[in-house]
């Protein structure tokens, strides 16, 4: 897995972001106001390569590949680069594809910044007039009609260009008046436009990234400075989750483009290896199928995420400055106008979505455009199919009927004896160091080792705490208790719960109030526990106590490992809507040993922060992938109004936008996972994989519940009654961890850099 670029392409990127910090700075920006066309900097852009880019090195051009252009891109869009980039470089390299000598010189005029050539989106034949892009000071427009691609000087067939939304250089140009020349006809000259007009779509996401993320930079810079009520406003909730969130959305779509264009380099691979590979719409031959290899949908997915999530963040960007944003002094504006402008040409950006549908259930095809080579790597590895491998053998074999007939996701679902046969096997913890017994596997690995406990339907509750604990009393405890506790636990002979929240505290697990005082070698602990899942089968928990009630509320705080078959321990069940049972426990003078403590007395701060690491990078993309696939069955299966459901347009694209965001959701643990394994990555990465997994899970199990309704109110088959589950499980999602509000604030803090939201 790889999810950066290189160091020849960062190289790449420094250049090209001094090169606009220097002659795209936002004074120029205002100074291009109102044509939104900055014919220096245009010449300056051709100078560094940027129209060459794309280009064969026998045309003159660079032959790098779409991914460096998006990286060019997001620079473009971080300083509102004046004038149609994507555009340009599109339409350049279709022309170089269907004109390669350059019969007029328009391809080495534009080349060298002395000539603007853009791109028309829509078939002349149909819509003969077009708002087009940079078609006010266009030279050349190139453009598809019926079964030909044509170059046409706008000239007289152009209107005065009037103002626009962002003061760009749009204009309608009638390109069936205007003189043309046939650069290509038939199916190959079709194809190659309508996979320019892809490009286009990748391109642009890429500026709406850039663009995005730097709003979000300023709006988060301003909250930092401007103070109300006596404080800055980012300490604020209020103003600082909903940045916080628009940041969250705005990376997953950068890795929902790099993930376009690995689908696409991938098909384009898969073609030249099989010469009956349909590059287009693979599976192609069953239009229900929900496959995210599809990579026509993915450019689909990707467009229509870029879109929203960079209105999204402009939106939140501009309220943060309230009133001041929306004066013309303050920059904020700019960038809130050019991220509806730039992809508005296409028209509304719900057609993207639509056509993601299309292409994922209708078998539309998808003219791919050549992408060249893409480092972003996806692909987990052989180890981890290796682990996955072995694990579903294991299940395979030892998963009789009468353990699959009793299995539950929550520790309902536990089975003794099982978990033994798995830690004999090295299975149940392959991920823990070696001198813990374990195998030191992968982050990857051990995520495709869990994808297997879901696809066999088997609980991961008891494994997933019982590896936190493992890992902190390895990392805090004392030879004794390794040797009395860890070890048992490590040999599956002993599971685990978590003690911290409490009735009183809830998610504010620093007001804990259970006591713990010295008395010689032991410590006598007395309070109570509030959701200790697990509690029932657990043989121990991992407890927080406050051991100095007169020190401030983050510290006096001490963790122990507490045997639950110690006298004085009680524990009762709590029953949730969602089928699962957790528990409240009561402390009532607890005896534990000293040994039993993990780390230095009031240091219990530390020792929670290592174990909400482990549990902050928890996902919930199984589960809603499995949802998905649960509601697209059902609507496959079933009718409405005399039709299946599956065929119906409006189901498609419910589904549509379920699978985008489980793409997203994916590519969110993706980048949680490759830090894990030491990639380099933003901070919080897995706090926001946890926080958006868990919104977008409830989000689609509430819509999918409707879209299904009413098989999906009864348990009348095991899709309906999975959809049903997901429902009532979602709603806790958000919870599990930490609520999705802790989690904002530890991506408005340790991303944006806000002031803490909390004392």
């Amino acid at each position: 897995m790889r999810l950066e670029p290189t160091g020849e392409q960062q190289l790449m990127i420094d250049m090209f972001a001094r090169f606009l910090d220097e002659h795209s700075s936002i004074e120029r920006v205002r100074a291009a106001l109102p044509r939104g066309f900055d014919a220096d900097l245009w010449r300056g852009l051709a100078g560094q390569g940027a129209f060459a880019i794309r280009l064969p090195e026998a045309v003159g051009g660079l032959a790098l590949g779409l991914f460096d252009a998006c990286l060019l891109m997001e620079q473009a869009g971080r300083t509102l680069v004046s004038g149609p980039l994507a555009e340009a470089i599109a339409a350049t390299g279709l022309l170089a594809r269907l004109d390669p000598a350059d019969a007029g010189g328009l391809l080495a005029a534009a080349l060298a910044g002395d000539a603007v050539v853009t791109l028309a989106l829509e078939d002349i034949a149909v819509q003969p007039s077009q708002l087009v892009a940079g078609g006010a000071l266009a030279h050349a427009v190139l453009a598809r009609d019926g079964d030909r691609v044509l170059l046409v000087a706008p000239g007289a067939a152009r209107d005065e260009a009037a103002p626009t939304l962002a003061a760009t250089s749009l204009a309608r140009v009638d390109l069936a008046r205007g003189e043309h020349t046939v650069l290509g006809s038939g199916a190959q000259a079709v194809a190659h436009w309508a996979a320019a007009v892809e490009e286009w779509k990748l391109l642009v996401s890429a500026a709406l990234y850039g663009l995005a993320k730097e709003a979000l930079r300023c709006a988060a810079q301003y909250a930092c400075e401007r103070e109300q009520f006596g404080r800055p406003i980012g300490t604020y909730q209020a103003v600082s989750h909903p940045l916080a969130e628009a940041r969250v959305e705005v990376d997953a779509g950068r890795l929902l483009l790099w993930r376009a264009l690995r689908a696409v380099a991938d098909a384009a691979g898969a073609e030249e290896t099989d010469p009956h590979h349909d590059p287009h719409n693979a599976p192609h031959n069953d239009p229900h199928n929900d496959s995210q290899d599809n990579a026509g949908a993915r450019i689909s997915d990707a467009a229509w995420w870029a879109c929203t999530a960079a209105q999204k963040a402009v939106d939140c960007a501009l309220h943060t400055f309230g009133g001041y944003g929306l004066t013309l002094e303050y920059d904020i504006h700019l960038y809130n106008l050019h991220a509806k402008a730039l992809p508005l040409v296409l028209g509304d950006p719900e057609r993207l979505l639509d056509e993601a549908a299309r292409r994922r259930y209708a078998a539309e095809p998808a003219a791919l455009p050549d992408v060249g080579p893409v480092p972003i790597d996806f692909d987990p590895g052989d180890d981890a199919r290796a682990l996955a491998a072995e694990l579903d053998a294991f299940f395979t074999d030892r998963l009789t009927p009468r353990l699959r007939a009793r299995a539950h996701y929550s520790f309902a679902g536990h089975d003794a004896d099982l978990h033994r046969q798995l830690a004999q096997a090295g299975l149940l913890f392959p991920a823990w160091p070696r001198h813990m017994g374990g195998r030191a596997a992968s982050a990857c690995a051990m995520h495709a080792a869990l994808d297997v406990w879901h696809e066999h339907g088997w609980t991961t509750h008891a494994q997933a705490t019982d590896n936190i604990v493992g890992y902190v009393m390895d990392r805090f405890g004392t030879p004794t208790l390794k040797s009395e506790a860890l070890a048992r636990v490590a040999a599956g002979e002993a599971c685990c719960a978590l003690g911290f929240s409490e009735p009183g505290s809830g998610s504010d697990v620093f007001a804990a109030r259970t006591r713990a005082t010295r008395e010689g070698d032991e410590w006598r602990i007395d309070g109570q526990k509030m959701f200790t899942s697990g509690a029932e089968i657990a043989d121990y928990v991992l407890l927080l106590a406050r051991t100095d009630p007169d020190a401030p509320k983050h510290r006096g705080l001490t963790m122990f490992i507490v045997p639950l078959d110690a006298p004085g321990v009680t524990v009762q069940p709590v029953h949730t809507f969602q089928d699962e049972r957790t528990n409240v426990t009561f402390y009532d003078a607890v005896r534990v040993p000293d040994s039993y403590r993990l780390g230095e007395e009031g240091d219990g701060l530390r020792v929670l922060v290592a174990s909400l690491e482990i549990e902050h990078a928890m996902t919930f993309v199984k589960e809603h992938a499995r949802l998905l696939r649960a509601a697209r069955r059902l609507c496959r299966d079933t009718s409405r109004d005399g039709r299946k459901r599956g065929d119906d347009p409006a189901v498609q694209r419910v589904l549509a936008r379920g699978a985008v965001r489980v793409s997203a959701s994916e590519v969110l643990n993706f980048r949680a996972l490759w830090a894990a394994d030491g990639g380099a990555a933003d901070a919080a990465v897995g706090p926001a994989s946890k926080m958006f997994s868990s919104e977008v899970y409830r989000a689609d199990a509430c819509d999918l519940l409707n879209l299904t309704a009413p098989e999906s109110l009864a348990n009348t088959s095991r899709d309906a009654a999975y959809i049903n589950w997901c429902y009532r499980h979602s709603q806790v999602a958000t919870v599990y961890g930490g609520t999705s509000e802790i989690h904002l604030s530890m991506v408005a803090e340790r991303v944006l850099g806000l002031p803490r939201t909390r004392d």
